[in-house]
């Protein structure tokens, strides 16, 4: 049988994990990349257990491959620093086998690629259209043509196939916050985050009214700081170190000597969006969405990355499965069986992210006493139990749930 050939449009996190998953399987593999190369700037990501048990099923080891892997645990303070609600890194790994990890988003892109053959990254090579999508594809690219079995289109929020073939969908819906994102160096970052303190828990969430600060430390001494607030579309202030000190300067240790160790050029400043409605489906004829692509949701529930691995580990064992049985002609039907498998999930873990950034957003003052009251009146076996449908949540088709 000959080697089938999968085309990437993206080489994020889902787009790579797909191809990692698919080359493993014995495909050839060609990730196409708008950008002229990886990038250094980025971010953090923290993977929950779902993510790491989705990486486990390609043999992929997140927290080794990026470097910089450290437990994660969750807690929520307000501005004061009184906590709201804490889960200990122990109470985490006992209920779902292990911690979620905290991870530099770049290192973990750098190790999944590092996994892929040194010409299977096509960087500087946007995929602006695919031709004949239900027979045999014709991907066109702006670095030339590629003939392929299928098309895994992971082209972020503003997915330009998503719109060519979805061309009645509503598109994004701006979520009425925009948000910050940066990692300090060890070097500037205080002891107390780096560990020793065990007040502090390895991630920490400070609520204000209509604004965020998060902390999370990172495995070689650094952090990932980010920071949301309720503003217009498009703000952008002219200097994001005033901006950060204006609204956080006078909340709880370490937050203000956190930005005023900042550098403002290696500040992130996105809008958060998700989409407006759901996909109808996340196929069409050999081409599938995945991430952000398929079911753009708001960070709120940590679950976007996550969700993207979840969908390029399930696309790939069916792919896989298809082509072993049926040649390519089952590619078609294993796109709509990964759309059947992946749907319903996604979708209400973003609309569930949705309502829960609505919540951590609250402005009014009564609104905002009325949020903490109830966060803090809720016990931390029920906190966790809540989050059993997302990180338990993970199965490939056919295989048993997580017992």
């Amino acid at each position: 049988m000959p080697q089938r050939h999968a085309v990437v449009a993206g080489a994020g996190i889902g787009g790579l994990t797909a191809a990692v998953a698919l080359h493993r399987r014995g495909w050839r593999v060609t990730v196409c990349e708008r950008a002229p190369g990886p990038s250094a700037a980025g971010a953090g990501i923290v993977l929950a257990p779902n993510a790491l048990r989705a990486f486990d099923t390609i043999g992929f080891d997140a927290g080794r491959a990026a470097g910089r892997a450290v437990p994660a645990a969750m807690g929520l303070r307000r501005q004061d620093g009184r906590w709201l609600s804490r889960a200990e890194t122990a109470a985490l790994a006992t209920r779902y086998g292990r911690p979620p990890l905290a991870v530099h988003r770049p290192a973990l892109a750098a190790g999944l690629a590092a996994r892929l053959p040194a010409d299977a990254i096509r960087y500087g090579a946007a995929v602006t259209g695919v031709d004949s999508p239900g027979g045999t594809p014709l991907v066109r690219t702006t670095a030339g043509e590629l003939r392929a079995d299928a098309v895994l289109a992971a082209d972020g929020i503003h997915s330009a196939l998503r719109r060519r073939y979805f061309p009645g969908h509503p598109g994004l819906r701006y979520s009425g916050e925009t948000a910050w994102r940066t990692v300090l160096p060890a070097g500037d970052v205080p002891a107390a985050v780096r560990g020793g303190q065990p007040s502090l828990p390895a991630t920490a969430e400070t609520w204000g009214r209509g604004e965020r600060f998060g902390i999370v430390p990172l495995g070689d001494g650094g952090a990932y700081l980010y920071a949301t607030a309720v503003a217009p579309e498009g703000y952008r202030p002219a200097d994001v170190r005033a901006e950060l000190l204006h609204r956080y300067g006078s909340w709880h240790d370490p937050i203000p000597a956190l930005i005023e160790r900042i550098d403002p050029a290696a500040v992130l400043q996105h809008d958060l969006y998700d989409l407006a409605a759901p996909l109808p489906r996340f196929h069409h004829g050999r081409i599938a969405w995945l991430g952000d692509a398929a079911h753009a949701m708001t960070p709120n529930l940590g679950q976007g990355g996550c969700q993207a691995v979840e969908d390029a580990v399930v696309l790939a064992h069916l792919l896989d499965a298809a082509a072993g049985a049926d040649g390519a002609a089952g590619i078609p039907e294993a796109l709509a069986a990964y759309s059947a498998a992946r749907c319903a999930r996604t979708d209400a873990i973003r609309v569930r992210s949705w309502r829960a950034g609505r919540m951590a957003a609250q402005v009014h003052p009564l609104a905002v006493a009325a949020r903490d009251l109830v966060v803090r009146a809720v016990p931390e076996r029920a906190r966790l139990r809540a989050m059993d449908d997302l990180f338990d949540g993970f199965t490939l088709p056919g295989a048993p749930a997580p017992a």
